[in-house]
């Protein structure tokens, strides 16, 4: 049986994604799928930078602005949504374009990861959440670190999402997800997928993320969050722990001045892109993208194209 095909361009965030996805979706006859967990949202588009209609230049996206920012939004209602996306798109004859940061997200799409039905666990769900308010992240990140050391490795100690995931996944199967995870990644792949990642140097993607921050602030992102808490929603919310968001709030709250929120965004950011740069390159298959190495996105498409056409997966 022929497989779908398939093209995901990843990378830390700043790193130029947009524009050349455009660019590609425009020369590949592409539609583009959202792989943010933020974008995802409506009313949240100054913080997370969300791509307008005009920037579109009409190419369709999927995964932007289709939720409500009081639902939750996880691995498994991503990895749906898209599987439905890339379907429709394939049976309009385009080609399906993953676009993102979120490499644990990707992951589930090309190694069609099973998730043991993990939606059906409301209850030890809720019970951890509960235990992460009144405890903290320190001792829940203490926690994962004694039943799972490489999730640990991996995930932040104040993702509060990833962390309860990863203690629930042990408490429901008795065994770490992290294993879990890598029997799903040997997997072979239903997809004939190509899979770029855009890794600019460190020093110029901060410089870039920092340019980012401050755009987001002049652009009104202080409004943004405001709105946001009239529209009732808290802290607790999982589209306000979003960098960005929560940083702002600890503002309102009076935690901190807006000078040191905006220094924690930007730092917080940084600190993320580098555990996107870390997770991107521990997968296989990837073809690696410096984009200050080329004179334009013109010649990245280019060079996109051309593996695209030659290169042949290893994971077949």
């Amino acid at each position: 049986m022929t497989k779908e095909k398939l093209i995901i361009l990843a990378g830390p965030t700043a790193s130029g994604k947009t524009s050349v996805s455009i660019d590609l979706a425009k020369r590949m006859n592409g539609e583009i799928i959202s792989a943010d967990s933020m974008q995802v949202y409506k009313y949240m588009d100054v913080g997370t930078a969300k791509i307008s209609g005009g920037e579109m230049c009409g190419i369709k996206h999927h995964l932007i602005d289709v939720l409500d920012p009081k639902e939750d939004f996880n691995i498994v209602k991503f990895q749906n949504m898209v599987k439905t996306a890339i379907k429709e798109i394939t049976k309009r004859g385009h080609l399906p374009i993953i676009v993102g940061g979120t490499g644990f997200y990707i992951q589930s799409i090309i190694y069609d990861i099973d998730f043991d039905n993990e939606e059906d666990n409301t209850s030890i769900r809720e019970e951890l959440e509960r235990e992460y308010e009144s405890l903290g992240a320190d001792y829940m990140y203490e926690i994962l670190k004694k039943i799972d050391s490489i999730s640990a490795q991996n995930i932040h100690k104040n993702n509060k999402k990833r962390i309860i995931r990863a203690i629930e996944y042990f408490m429901i199967n008795n065994a770490p997800i992290s294993s879990h995870n890598e029997t799903q990644r040997n997997k072979i792949s239903p997809y004939d997928f190509r899979f770029f990642v855009l890794n600019p140097p460190r020093d110029i993607l901060y410089e870039r993320i920092n340019q980012r921050v401050d755009i987001m602030v002049e652009k009104g992102l202080l409004k943004e969050v405001k709105s946001l808490k009239q529209m009732g929603l808290l802290k607790h919310n999982i589209s306000m722990q979003g960098i960005g968001y929560k940083e702002i709030i600890e503002y309102l709250e009076g935690d901190v001045s807006l000078e040191t929120a905006i220094e924690n965004i930007k730092q917080n950011t940084r600190h993320m892109a580098k555990r996107q740069v870390t997770w991107f390159k521990r997968e296989k298959d990837v073809i690696y993208i410096d984009p200050y190495s080329f004179e334009n996105n013109e010649k990245i498409v280019d060079y996109m194209i051309e593996k695209i056409n030659t290169e042949r997966i290893s994971n077949e």
